[in-house]
């Protein structure tokens, strides 16, 4: 469901930088709502606070005000690398689902984004763990100091295996998430009453978030107890605040159910939602202001405030032709100079 269009006058380094960039600031700035996400998946607010803004108030009078950010910094830093083995690891199955005439379904497509997510998640397993350990610790009495405090830890006390609890849950939930992506990808032409090749920018937003939400919902109970399994430790006082008991995956999903009913898979859910639009605001918006910046330094653009083009400049060239040409017709200019008495 991307909407951003590789644009061959943008770099390799370019087009990284300004992603993650564009994820760096989305993430930090939906950050809070990403905690009470995590902490009623979890169950550490259940019966002290409804909704994402009463968890985020109580957070804030028992930890302070910077608690609302309590691991960012790993969803962050994770950014880069999981976005790097994600492109390779698309690439590899868009070339494994192409046919023999190079053509390939939109549904193989949606499946190739689907398996390359889920692939750049398994490498970057471990700091999504160490994320979820650092939101539901107190910062007044922590039982990790930082990053690699937390790896250290959970390696020297609970084994290496303790890295991937939960990551079979990331397996299953990429099922739901690919059928979600298709029953909206399949639909839009129908909610607009157009053909997709002429969505505007706003429509194409709107179909980012409609996408989001709908895959988001319907994995959403694997990612609940996929958190569950992350947090709950023995080493942590009292379990690391999980509300349930449980054994294993499939018994966690028992004892969810059996405590809390069905509707308990989807806790958190509105704090989820809520993120959507201002996360994908914030990510399109500094996306295109890097993205003029760096068509500005590439000679595209006249001004990195608007996308009116260089006059006389061929937008079709790639960044190194480009300035392989600029350097072609400097030279040329200097040796066609005479000298003059």
């Amino acid at each position: 469901m991307a909407t951003w269009r590789r644009d061959g006058r943008l770099t390799g380094s370019q087009r990284l930088l300004c992603a993650g960039l564009a994820g760096t600031l989305s993430l930090s700035l939906t950050a809070p709502l990403e905690l009470a996400t995590v902490l009623a998946q979890v169950g550490v607010v259940r019966g002290r606070a409804r909704g994402p803004w009463g968890a985020g108030l109580r957070v804030w009078r028992a930890e302070g005000p910077r608690a609302l950010w309590k691991g960012n910094a790993v969803s962050c830093l994770r950014l880069f690398p999981c976005s790097a083995v994600q492109l390779a690891a698309y690439r590899k199955f868009v070339v494994l689902f192409t046919d023999d005439l190079g053509h390939i379904s939109q549904w193989r497509s949606i499946m190739a984004g689907s398996l390359a997510g889920m692939v750049s998640t398994i490498v970057t397993y471990p700091t999504d763990l160490i994320k979820t350990r650092l939101i539901v610790q107190n910062m007044l009495e922590p039982s990790y100091r930082g990053i690699l405090h937390a790896f250290s830890t959970i390696y020297q006390q609970e084994g290496f295996l303790a890295l991937y609890r939960g990551v079979s849950l990331t397996i299953l939930g990429a099922l739901p998430f690919s059928a979600g992506s298709l029953l909206v990808y399949m639909n839009l032409e129908k909610i607009w009453n157009g053909p997709r090749d002429r969505f505007s920018l706003l429509q194409n937003f709107a179909n980012v978030c409609l996408a989001a939400a709908v895959t988001q919902t319907l994995s959403f109970p694997f990612d609940t107890v996929k958190r569950k399994m992350q947090a709950q430790s023995s080493y942590l006082p009292h379990c690391g605040g999980v509300d349930v008991h449980f054994s294993g995956a499939v018994d966690c999903f028992r004892q969810i159910v059996k405590a809390q009913g069905v509707l308990g898979l989807w806790n958190g859910l509105a704090a989820n939602l809520l993120k959507i639009v201002p996360y994908f605001g914030v990510m399109f918006g500094t996306f295109e202001f890097c993205k003029r910046i760096c068509l500005y330094q590439n000679g595209y653009i006249v001004s990195p405030l608007s996308y009116k083009l260089t006059p006389g400049v061929d937008q079709s060239l790639k960044p190194q032709e480009l300035r392989e040409l600029k350097k072609f017709f400097k030279t040329g200019q200097l040796k066609s100079r005479k000298p003059t008495l």
